[in-house]
């Protein structure tokens, strides 16, 4: 039986620039959803899989977003992308939690995802914080970024983020090797795919990224996705048809 847990992390310029390269996706294996960091659905996506809308950060909460994510048909709603690093506080986060985003779940029915910190202290310390702040109405998912070079670190990483709040599944938003070596990435690749699909308390998670360029110097060349050209990369094609993920 196919574990669908996969998110496909289809980056904003795609739309403009590949949007053909949607229909070469394959839906029918481990490949879950699709999210583009926004709140408005790709339209190349043609409705053959759930879209995981983003609250990226505090200007998608007015607006054309907001009204976007207001009248989303789609379940699960993810709030904000690594807001420690984009100048928003946890009580700030906590208030707009309380004020306006809890309504898509008690009025619209949706699922809402925590905040999408970065997997470092500051990011660590920062989703504690906010979690203290909206105890009286948790977030339904744990949302979690991890970037490294050591597998085992990751897994322990995200074991320990799980240990602490034990009761919400986990949706690990993005998360790549960040070593040079094709090798390595494929290595930490298929360990992490292959351990986070065997366990029942992680929802989904999104290797990073599926774009033409790389988006900085820290994300490494050798677990893109997609090639410059807009074609898919070998990585990409073990992610979206082989389970267990092969280590060559």
């Amino acid at each position: 039986m196919v574990i669908k847990k996969r998110m496909l992390l289809w980056d904003y310029t795609n739309t403009n620039n590949v949007p053909r390269m949607m229909d070469q996706v394959s839906f029918s294996g481990p490949m879950s959803s699709v999210n583009n960091w926004n709140a408005w659905v790709p339209p190349e996506l043609k409705g053959r899989a759930p879209f995981r809308p983003m609250i990226h950060l505090m200007p998608q909460l007015s607006g054309q977003d907001w009204a976007t994510i207001e009248n989303t048909n789609q379940p699960i709603v993810i709030y904000f992308n690594e807001p420690e690093r984009n100048g928003i506080s946890p009580q700030q986060a906590a208030d707009a939690w309380h004020k306006q985003v809890l309504q898509l779940r008690t009025q619209k029915g949706k699922k809402l995802c925590s905040p999408c910190c970065a997997g470092d202290d500051a990011g660590v310390a920062w989703l504690d914080q906010f979690m203290g702040l909206v105890r009286d109405s948790p977030p339904d998912y744990l949302g979690l970024h991890y970037y490294g070079i050591d597998g085992n670190a990751a897994i322990q990483f995200i074991q320990k983020r799980h240990n602490k709040y034990p009761n919400l599944p986990v949706l690990v938003h993005e998360i790549a090797s960040t070593a040079r070596a094709h090798a390595d990435v494929l290595g930490f690749t298929a360990q992490l795919a292959n351990w986070m699909d065997g366990q029942d308390w992680i929802f989904e998670y999104g290797f990073f990224g599926c774009m033409e360029h790389v988006a900085d110097d820290f994300v490494s060349p050798a677990a893109q996705l997609m090639n410059p050209d807009g074609s898919f990369t070998d990585l990409m094609y073990k992610l979206m048809y082989d389970q267990p993920v092969p280590y060559s």
